[in-house]
């Protein structure tokens, strides 16, 4: 059962996330979109990466839409009533906020679309026909700025405390209920805005979320956590566990491998074939199959919404997965969180480095 609110904590925090930042990716559309004068940018509860990146607004209940101006200053629409507009002015460098229902009769012929594709049928009917320009947005949040990157190493540090907490959870003899609440616990101890849990009831062969209690300790246990804060997120895949897995040794020892081998420029499939040859005697894991990495930021999987990821680019964080199983009773997921820059990389977390310690 969800909660009524899906996003926890996301006040704008200047000191974090300063408005000048805004500004720049703001100028920075406009150059990508000269012949734009105004941009529409929608966000509802479930789906708002590109209304946070720009405004770092993220609607509670109902919808919002940003207008961005090259000339006026910029406006947020805010779904929900006037009896919003005060709980929504805190989430926002954005000082003109009004009720959502001032955008009929908006005229939109100067404008182009950000996030359009998430918009009800109604609400797209009042914007009309402006450009989507969604995808120019996602090739520049790809790209992450030293602010971005100091908010996503505060993601991995809430990641490990909540990791942690697991594993001390389940080595105290901790029934699966107990050790993933622990863990989903010390993530909102942190500040978490969000959390979001799997774990496996069979050695790591299948993954789940919560639909009933679970009141049984498992070992080895396989979980999957992502954490977010300041609106940015850190997931994590860890196979916890009391005894040797080889799986879990062989998984760590292909993360170790792929690592340095990321590097800007270097194509995703000559990692990813690595990987299915030198994972024998195992077989790649279906969770992970076909998906070795991928960009993370202000959503969990960036690289859907812009060209597939081909090669790693400079700039980027990356989640990198390597999950392997024998079909029998051998299954393990590990992973880590990497920085790429020109110069090299730097892991920002680490499920190998968990695993020795475990």
């Amino acid at each position: 059962m969800h909660p009524t609110l899906l996003i926890g904590p996301s006040d704008w925090k200047p000191e974090r996330m300063p408005k000048a930042e805004f500004l720049c990716r703001i100028d920075e559309l406009w150059q990508s979109c000269p012949d734009a004068s105004r941009a529409l940018v929608y966000g509802n509860p479930r789906h708002h990466a590109e209304l946070a990146y720009l405004t770092n607004f993220i609607p509670k209940l109902e919808p919002a839409v940003a207008l961005l101006s090259r000339s006026d200053q910029p406006r947020l629409f805010v779904g929900g009533g006037a009896n919003m507009l005060g709980a929504a002015r805190p989430l926002t460098w954005i000082q003109d906020i009004v009720p959502l229902k001032e955008l009929e009769g908006l005229r939109s012929s100067d404008c182009v679309l950000i996030g359009g594709e998430y918009m009800s049928a109604s609400l797209r009917r009042i914007i009309g026909d402006a450009p989507d320009v969604t995808p120019q947005v996602w090739a520049q949040m790809r790209h992450k700025s030293s602010a971005e990157l100091a908010a996503m190493r505060e993601a991995c540090i809430t990641l490990s405390a909540a990791i942690v907490a697991i594993a001390d959870a389940k080595q105290a003899g901790a029934s699966v209920t107990t050790a993933i609440l622990a863990g989903e616990r010390a993530a909102n101890d942190h500040g978490a805005q969000d959390v979001r849990t799997l774990f496996s009831l069979n050695g790591g062969r299948t993954l789940q979320p919560f639909d009933t209690l679970f009141e049984r300790a498992v070992d080895p246990l396989q979980v999957y956590i992502a954490v977010r804060i300041f609106n940015y997120w850190a997931e994590s895949f860890a196979l916890l566990s009391e005894r040797v897995c080889p799986a879990a040794e062989k998984a760590d020892a292909l993360l170790r491998a792929v690592l340095p081998m990321i590097k800007p420029g270097t194509s995703t499939s000559i990692v990813s074939d690595l990987v299915a040859v030198e994972c024998a005697p195992y077989q790649c894991h279906p969770v992970t199959k076909g998906a070795l990495a991928n960009s993370i930021g202000l959503a969990l999987e960036e690289t859907a919404h812009t060209n597939l990821l081909a090669t790693f680019e400079a700039g980027e964080v990356y989640a990198v997965k390597i999950g392997l199983t024998d079909s029998a009773d051998q299954h393990a997921i590990a992973s880590a969180m990497i920085a790429l820059r020109r110069q090299g990389s730097e892991v920002l977390w680490s499920s190998e480095s968990l695993t020795r310690t475990n």
